[in-house]
């Protein structure tokens, strides 16, 4: 493998472990801890899938360790410290409370505005508070649904 391939690699390794992002572009990666579980995820696949990433992380680091001539040891404190700064600099989640107040106004609004009714906007309450569409207490994007997205 040529010395240029070689740093491709290394570089994308970094890129998807998130530590990359002073003077390069890297895309932002989303980490298990950052998701919000929801009361129907499987405590097993959660397990499973920590498992199979903290797994990546050791070869990832072990490889690097191996590339750069350092102790694997150092690498990957190295890459749980910058892991951690990166968690510290990124905005506080809003509250469980806080997006279910949030979709109520909202709800409330477009029960308001007759584009639902009263039914229809506790049935999004309940499915969105059992995990079963995006919002407070299920997975997927903060905004609530098409078209409410940063209302």
């Amino acid at each position: 493998m040529s010395r240029t391939m070689s740093k491709k690699h290394l570089l994308a390794g970094l890129a998807a472990a998130g530590v990359l992002g002073v003077g390069i572009a890297a895309p932002t990666v989303a980490f298990a801890e950052d998701a919000t579980p929801s009361p129907s995820a499987s405590t097993r696949q959660d397990t499973d899938r920590h498992d199979r990433r903290a797994e990546r992380q050791a070869e990832f680091a072990e490889a690097l360790a191996k590339e750069l001539g350092v102790p694997t040891d150092k690498v990957t404190a190295a890459l749980e410290k910058l892991h951690e700064q990166r968690k510290a600099d990124r905005p506080e989640r809003p509250s469980t409370e806080d997006r279910q107040a949030k979709l109520a106004e909202r709800l409330a609004q477009a029960v308001e505005d007759g584009k639902l009714t009263q039914e229809q906007a506790d049935a999004i309450t309940k499915a969105a508070e059992s995990g079963v569409m995006p919002g407070p207490g299920g997975r997927g994007h903060h905004g609530g649904g098409p078209g409410m997205a940063g209302k």
